[in-house]
């Protein structure tokens, strides 16, 4: 499809961005590093290159490509897996005239056009908020075909940006436009952490995507002071599925698993184990977990495994029978929409809490979706939660003082978003990982406003994080603000930059 067909304005209309690029102070982005650390870029595309052909990357590191010494095909120094392609080897191959011949030079391509739609919006030539912010680009490796990259894998291309922007000092604004629902959502994981940490580093912000859970019925949770029964519908022909019980180490339920033809085990919470059971014509592999040095909370991981082709069809129950209980609280989550088949939900899902890891994590910046065309929340959009300071105490656990925590920050455009397709033309597409890309683009205008421009050195992490949600405007229908659907608001980069002055 032609650019003129598709292009549409309008959601960096009303994020207000053109009225900070189109009139002073006439910001571009450049000076700022943007990283997309997804499932690489179409590199040959006019979106990522100057006027004069030349490339807008600073390097491509493909995590997925095997190191080849003889040919000089080599991973970042320090680093040991992967492929980095240089600026001038990406020169390189773009002056060859013709894809094919660019692909004997840089052979990088990005299959699912995921990373190469999420570079346009953030900082695409033609269309992207930050047109002239230069690209780090990270590719990474994936254990399987559509599987969730490997933790040390996004933590290595985490690290590689912040310190780029260091060895350069430059400010880094980081986009991660994916996640899973693998975790209690809590934020104390090691790769959760491990971003909080990275984003005190040097002049950097993450930004990250709330994700596409909010309506999969993926998630439910409550608090059971007596017997609790949690329905799980699984449809035909559905191959395996896993589902995450999770609860304080403290409190003890028995669980009892009753299968669609009423055959069922009692499954011991206390005693740390792994237990095989076989109900029907599927096997349950069940892991009993403990508690992790950074984390009160206990796993307890039942893993539907079918003994032919399938796992029994129809309604599975979980009969949560309290035995010595302190908080009560429990949450099953399972995995993310597009690994099941449609259908396989909960009965009674519960839409708080659903963001994605690593969107959880304390100090990203994390954004969900709207649609502006309605001023609304887009139902898929990851939900979190509001922890308040109330009458002398908080409403969630260790939280000081304060309006203290909230997920996510902000939203952003998310639906019918016009995105760069790999091998040319547009596409309209919806999302968070959409939603994302215009909050890092905006991080790096304000980024070259404050640090490049001299204007404010400390123009990033959580003080970026500030002037965002604080721009950021109130949608209709809420009373409150923060909330756990829309944040502080939508994105509003005058606004933001406004703030910043005052």
């Amino acid at each position: 499809m032609d650019f003129q067909q598709v292009i549409d304005t309008y959601p960096k209309d009303v994020s207000c961005i053109p009225q900070v690029t189109l009139r002073p102070p006439n910001l571009t982005g450049k000076g700022v590093i943007v990283a997309i650390i997804d499932s690489g870029i179409d590199y040959f595309l006019p979106e990522f290159c100057y006027a004069d052909g030349r490339t807008r990357i600073l390097s491509l590191w493909d995590q997925s490509a095997t190191p080849d010494e003889e040919r000089g095909l080599l991973p970042p120094e320090g680093y040991r897996e992967g492929v980095l392609y240089t600026r001038e080897q990406i020169d390189e191959a773009l002056a060859a005239g013709s894809r094919e011949a660019a692909l004997r030079i840089v052979p990088q391509r990005d299959v699912s056009g995921h990373g190469t739609a999420v570079a346009g919006v953030a900082a695409g030539t033609r269309m992207g908020v930050a047109p002239e912010a230069e690209l780090l680009i990270i590719k990474l490796g994936t254990p399987l075909p559509d599987a969730f990259p490997r933790t040390t894998q996004l933590m290595r291309g985490i690290n590689y940006a912040v310190n780029m922007g260091v060895v350069m000092d430059r400010p880094v604004a980081i986009n991660l436009s994916f996640g899973n629902t693998y975790g209690d959502h809590r934020g104390g994981s090691l790769l959760e952490r491990f971003i909080d940490n990275a984003s005190e580093i040097g002049k950097t912000s993450i930004v990250i995507g709330s994700g596409n859970e909010g309506n999969s019925n993926g998630h439910t949770a409550g608090i059971a002071r007596e017997q609790t029964t949690v329905e799980l519908a699984v449809t035909q022909y559905e191959t395996g599925i896993s589902v995450q019980f999770w609860k304080h180490f403290n409190d003890y339920f028995q669980l009892r698993i009753i299968s669609p033809g009423g055959e069922a085990f009692t499954l011991e919470t206390r005693r740390i184990d792994t237990i095989r059971r076989t109900l029907e014509q599927t096997q349950l592999l069940c892991y009993v977990g403990e508690p992790l040095p950074y984390s009160v909370n206990q796993e307890i991981f039942i893993d539907f495994i079918p003994t032919g082709t399938y796992i029994n069809e129809g309604i599975w129950r979980f009969e949560l029978t309290p035995v010595d209980i302190v908080t009560g609280e429990y949450r099953f989550y399972l995995p993310s929409y597009v690994a099941r088949n449609t259908g396989t939900g909960f009965f009674l899902p519960t839409p708080e809490v659903t963001l994605t890891i690593p969107s959880t994590s304390m100090r990203a910046i994390t954004v969900g979706a709207y649609d502006p065309r309605r001023q609304s929340y887009a139902d898929f959009s990851g939900r979190g939660y509001v922890y308040r300071y109330e009458e002398g105490r908080t409403t969630g656990p260790n939280l000081p003082f304060g309006i203290a925590f909230n997920k996510p920050d902000l939203v952003a455009p998310g639906v019918n978003i016009t995105v760069p397709m790999v091998d040319g033309g547009y596409e309209q597409i919806s999302g968070t990982s959409f939603a994302a890309p215009f909050v890092t683009g905006s991080a790096a205008l304000l980024m070259e406003y404050g640090i490049v421009q001299g204007n404010d050195i400390y123009m990033y992490g959580q003080k970026l994080k500030a002037f965002l949600t604080n721009g950021a405007k109130k949608l209709p229908g809420y009373t409150e603000f923060p909330n756990d659907m829309v944040g502080w608001g939508a994105l509003c980069v005058e606004d933001s930059l406004n703030k910043s002055l005052n």
